[in-house]
């Protein structure tokens, strides 16, 4: 164990000097504090925090992972520090939700909520702004497990609340750029659902005001975030060029930001646009840069919702662009290996991938209708854990796909089972 390398914690750093704007020993004193209000009595000092901000300490004591999410509403995960057992924040495990200022999860992760919400939004301050940041992290953390269904009207009160603090709040001229950025942040997330849930007019409109939220505040992070969920928006319309715009667009943004993954991930959303185009060649040199720019690994520039683009998702984003090219066989490996890659993690994604094996097994040059029926059966155990328009639409997307070959057994009886669940649901 001496061995291993340290790996610094970007998140940890990055929640105390953006969102707290602390230096060590102020975070430290604070974590005392909180500890302090807990019950619980701890000698936090700034070397611990730089212990764990570089890496020396993979996974603070559970005493501190209780603090740590009380004070930020986050996970250990999210925090950036190794897995461990999971722990929600004391207030969430004594308090009446409607005494929480911040996020409600419940056991379906739908209630969302600020503080003081449909009250007169008064004096706002750094607490406020965190409160906005931790609806994000909490409608992305069940997004990826479950889907968009279940949170979107949440998200939408939420987002209110947060543009009237914006409106008729009290704060200072750094209090009121931070907030609105983190409104920004939070109206993409809630575009995001709006995608998932088969509203592509819904989402253009909120990424247009994330757009504008980041020139407003002169966020290029933000900016680059929201023309590349425009650039994602287009090409699931079927607007190559556009797409291509777009993504060409996140990238100017942030270029100088410091963080070469999120540049990877618009040099591949810039390889799909040129996919659905039909130019092999550009989509190539921008799958390329895409792998090249990867590969430079994480920097401390990398934002939170960023946690998703994993190397299983980088594979499955070529897979995509390898489908709208025709390449299939080069499709089905790569979706293949973003599910295994995923593991246990990002459940609707893995659904996602795993009807884009079957569609490509399906229709490739030479059909494999027993593998494609085999995938398709492992798509069917995701639908009672999973709410998203865009895997209803996927599965739709299968049972076409696989009528053409309804005459081998296995096919057929997938085909049966899917009629079955459609008429449960």
């Amino acid at each position: 164990m001496a061995d291993r390398p340290r790996v610094p914690n970007a998140q940890l750093r990055a929640v105390r000097e953006l969102e707290f704007q602390m230096s060590r020993q102020e975070f430290a004193r604070l974590i005392v504090t909180t500890g302090a209000d807990m019950g619980e009595v701890v000698g936090c000092t700034s070397r611990l925090v730089a212990a764990w901000e570089d890496g020396e300490i993979g996974l603070p004591r559970a005493v501190y992972r209780r603090i740590l999410a009380r004070l930020t509403g986050r996970a250990p995960g999210v925090l950036g520090f190794r897995p461990g057992p999971p722990v929600l924040p004391v207030a969430y495990e004594q308090q009446d939700p409607a005494d929480t200022g911040g996020v409600l999860p419940d056991g379906t992760g739908a209630a969302l909520s600020l503080l003081r919400l449909g009250t007169g939004p008064g004096r706002i301050g750094d607490a406020d702004v965190r409160a906005v940041d931790r609806v994000v992290t909490t409608i992305y953390a069940h997004d990826q497990d479950h889907g968009s269904a279940t949170v979107r009207r949440d998200a939408a009160r939420a987002l209110h609340t947060a543009y009237q603090w914006l409106q008729e709040g009290t704060h200072t001229e750094e209090t009121r750029r931070r907030l609105r950025s983190a409104t920004g942040h939070l109206s993409i997330a809630a575009g995001w659902l709006s995608y998932d849930s088969g509203r592509p007019a819904d989402a253009r409109s909120l990424y247009g005001e994330a757009l504008a939220a980041a020139r407003i505040a002169d966020d290029r992070g933000l900016e680059g975030h929201a023309f590349g969920c425009l650039s994602l928006l287009a090409r699931a319309s079927g607007r190559p060029r556009e797409a291509i715009a777009a993504a060409q667009g996140a990238q100017h943004a942030v270029r100088a930001y410091g963080s070469p993954r999120m540049l990877a991930l618009f040099s591949m959303r810039e390889a799909g646009g040129w996919a659905l185009l039909g130019d092999a060649s550009a989509s190539d040199r921008a799958v390329v840069r895409a792998h090249r720019l990867y590969a430079k690994g994480p920097a401390g520039a990398d934002p939170a919702w960023l946690e998703f683009f994993t190397p299983a998702e980088l594979a499955g984003l070529e897979a995509l662009a390898r489908a709208d090219l025709g390449q299939h066989e080069r499709a089905a490996a790569g979706a293949e290996q973003a599910v295994l890659l995923h593991g246990d993690a990002f459940v609707r994604n893995r659904a996602l991938y795993t009807a884009d094996i079957a569609v490509q097994h399906a229709v490739r040059n030479r059909p494999e209708p027993e593998a494609a029926a085999e995938a398709a059966g492992r798509l069917l155990a995701y639908l009672p854990e999973v709410r998203s328009d865009r895997l209803l639409q996927q599965l739709h997307h299968v049972e076409s796909a696989l009528q053409r070959h309804a005459a081998v057994p296995a096919v057929a009886d997938w085909l049966e089972q899917y009629r079955t669940a459609a008429s449960a649901r």
